[in-house]
């Protein structure tokens, strides 16, 4: 119960102190002091802290992508042994914040929960689904910049889920927005067949390539829906039980640990595709390629974790949709990934939409 007081004020005080930055702005501005407010000199480290939370998203988030992608080209079917390395990596590295020493007993036990263990599963089983098909859908030939912009586009899924189960009721123009993001997912899933933008030469696939990038499409649309869910899970636990990222992402990825047993095969062909036979110092150089993945994994969900806390929520969903524009940006510069018109109108739409939501989001706040 302390814990949990403790949590909600922190929050709490974070968020009031974000919202007064403005205020203090303002007054500053006008050349009025601001009375019974903040100094400067006691928002400087929350001011220094959102920034960092901000620099954590966008330098850890651009940097996980870049070494995510250097694994795919390594071997495109890496995706389990990555997804189970990642929910391995970030549990240890939780995992003493939640331990305590037991007077009954030698062995120390986990501390006391803040949501009830049933909650945390069912978003377990979701999140851990979701991931597991991010990660396979590059092995049936969807290339990573349809990948992330897919990954952008769960806004609709988010706003059907809204408007069903929580009864939320949209603007028009939050609507309109929802509008061009479909329709840009739909632009970007067909730029596959459309002409590369080095050449003018149309990239007819074969049935059984159109197939295969069908099944990894079909993979992207049930991982969204598995986003939108989690999200609508996640919403009715935090306003339940308070804010608690920490415990979140702690059992989120702890308790997924069992459900990658049915997979062992596929992670030890994973991890054994990064050994070679020929080269020690090409051994080295994958796996420090796979902890620089694990490593900027850990430091973007604590980033988003962190700014979600200190921040509203729109402030946070503009931070990561920059974010992923960088994201494409670097993919297709530093890899030469494929790009094409069509590719960068959907893209455009898919980005400018989800911005135009949050903006219409933070104006009228019918979405929220």
């Amino acid at each position: 119960m302390l814990s949990r007081r403790r949590n909600a004020r922190g929050s709490a005080t974070a968020k009031d102190v974000s919202a007064k930055i403005n205020d203090i702005a303002v007054s500053t501005y006008a050349g009025r002091p601001k009375e019974n407010g903040m100094s400067v000199l006691q928002l400087a480290p929350v001011v220094i802290d959102i920034y960092s939370a901000l620099s954590m998203v966008l330098g850890g988030c651009c940097s996980n992508v870049l070494a995510y992608e250097q694994l795919l080209l390594m071997n495109p079917h890496i995706g389990s042994a990555l997804t189970f390395s990642q929910m391995l990596f970030i549990s240890m590295h939780s995992l003493p914040s939640f331990i305590e020493s037991s007077k009954s007993t030698i062995f120390p036990r986990l501390k006391d929960r803040q949501v009830p263990i049933t909650q945390w599963a069912l978003q377990v089983i979701v999140a851990t689904t979701g991931s597991l098909l991010n990660n396979w859908a590059f092995a049936y030939n969807v290339p990573l910049t349809i990948l992330i912009v897919f990954r952008s586009a769960g806004l609709p899924v988010s706003m059907l889920f809204g408007y069903i189960f929580m009864k939320k009721r949209y603007s028009l123009r939050q609507i309109l927005s929802i509008v061009l993001v479909t329709l840009g997912v739909v632009l970007v899933t067909l730029s596959k067949t459309a002409s590369n933008s080095n050449d003018k030469i149309k990239n007819v696939m074969s049935p059984t390539e159109l197939k295969r990038y069908s099944i990894g499409i079909g993979m992207m649309v049930v991982s969204l829906l598995c986003t939108g869910i989690l999200g609508m899970l996640q919403e009715r636990t935090y306003r339940k039980y308070g804010p608690c990222w920490r415990e979140g992402v702690f059992y989120m990825h702890f308790l997924s640990l069992p459900i990658f047993i049915f997979l062992s095969g596929d992670i030890k062909q994973g991890l054994g595709s990064l050994v070679s036979t020929d080269s020690s110092s090409t051994t080295l150089k994958s796996f420090g390629i796979l902890f620089g993945n694990l490593a900027t994994q850990l430091l973007c969900v604590s980033g988003v974790n962190r700014l979600s806390s200190q921040v509203s929520s729109v402030s946070t969903n503009i931070a990561l949709t920059a974010r992923k524009a960088l994201s494409l940006c670097f993919s297709v510069w530093w890899f030469g990934n494929d790009w094409n018109t069509q590719l960068g109108v959907g893209a455009f739409m898919v980005f400018f939409g989800s911005l135009s939501y949050t903006l219409n989001v933070d104006r009228g706040g019918k979405g929220e």
